[in-house]
């Protein structure tokens, strides 16, 4: 086993703690600590091995092998971290809660909020096999009859989210759904202001508009707040099943079409030019459902009124170029130095995003974006 290994911005793991006290700055993983807490929660025995998992830009995923035992370790990345993000306790909680009511989630297997470990809060869930569908079709599922049922088994999985009763449950605890879409404008309006680094005028435009619009909520419901396609672990053979649904960082209780339009305005379908956030694109192809299908089948499941979708469709992408301007940020200033990918795509990726977003409410495009700084 290396005593270190290194990660662009920093090592990332190391065997001990004494060598992660000499570090200038914290590493991700160390494998005594993380085998002494495995040890004390009796999860396996022996040395552990271990390698990163998904591809995910602020959490950060490991999958632990220990003999013939397989664990997942999540943790938040390298701290300082903002205020109420990042909070691995309340997403391994939220899990605990949802797999209460019988719906699909990793079992969570151990909770560490002492910070002292790794530097910040983080879980150990079980590893569950199976597959996640980006851009390759599973070969189980590549038959006509089974892109369709593929479709439908997102949408009957965020129905089964959705449906999950909250209000005689400790989940009531878990958000406030009085006000949660305004909550939500008014929140990200304020994180552009923090992180732009140009001009886009649509940003303030889409802004505005969405808070001169804001729905009435229909009902309150258990959002996951990431819920897309790539989110999903599904079985390896027909016909498809979801397993598990993955990546809670965004869980709260609020409006359930808040889900509904994230799913549907990153989804791909023929004909719709891709985004930064269409990250399933084989849902392109021949023999899934179109978004119209998705939304059809949604609505008659849950028995809400979807007239106002656009407006959430719209939050979505206008949600997503802020956060995307975020990690912008941090790759002008060189705190990305690896990634030579996604980052300068968001110069262009951004302002597109933001296309995207005025398209679904009819608003026409504004200037051209200007540099800040």
């Amino acid at each position: 086993m290396p005593a270190m290994q290194r990660a662009p911005d920093g090592v990332e793991v190391v065997a001990t703690r004494e060598a992660a006290a000499a570090l200038s700055s914290p590493p991700l993983l160390i494998v005594d600590a993380v085998t002494e807490f495995l040890d004390s929660h009796g999860l396996g025995s022996g040395p552990i091995s271990w390698c990163r998992i998904g591809d995910g830009q602020s959490n950060v995923t490991y999958r632990i092998h220990r003999g013939r035992d397989v664990f997942v370790l999540r943790r938040g990345p390298r701290p300082p971290l903002p205020k109420s993000t990042h909070d691995m306790v309340r997403e391994a909680r939220i899990q605990q809660l949802v797999a209460a009511q019988g719906f699909p989630v990793p079992e969570i297997l151990a909770v560490c909020p002492d910070e002292s470990i790794l530097g910040v809060p983080f879980y150990v869930m079980s590893f569950i096999p199976g597959t996640i569908i980006t851009d390759r079709i599973p070969p189980a599922l590549i038959a006509p009859g089974q892109r369709a049922a593929t479709s439908a088994a997102v949408v009957d999985t965020l129905v089964q989210l959705h449906q999950i009763d909250v209000n005689s449950s400790p989940l009531a605890a878990f958000g406030r759904p009085d006000g949660y879409v305004q909550r939500q404008v008014e929140r990200f309006g304020a994180l552009w202001d923090v992180n732009a680094t140009r001009n886009l005028p649509d940003v303030a435009r889409i802004g505005s508009w969405l808070q001169q619009n804001i729905p009435e909520s229909q009902s309150a419901a258990v959002i996951h707040g990431d819920f897309r396609t790539g989110n999903l672990m599904f079985a390896a053979d027909a016909p498809p099943r979801v397993t598990a649904v993955l990546d809670w960082e965004m869980a709260t209780v609020g409006d359930p079409l808040a889900d509904l339009g994230y799913l549907t305005a990153t989804y791909a379908e023929p004909g719709s030019l891709p985004t930064l956030m269409e990250l399933t694109p084989v849902t392109r192809e021949a023999g899934y459902l179109s978004r119209d299908q998705l939304i059809t089948r949604y609505r008659e499941r849950m028995m809400l009124d979807t007239e106002a979708l656009p407006w959430y469709q719209t939050l979505a992408l206008w949600k997503a170029s802020i956060f995307c301007e975020a990690i912008y940020a941090r790759w002008l200033k060189g705190e990305r130095p690896d990634d030579v990918h996604f980052g300068p795509s968001l110069e262009a990726g951004i302002p597109f995003l933001l296309d995207s977003a005025r398209e679904f409410i009819g608003l026409a495009p504004s200037a051209a974006p200007t540099r800040l700084r």
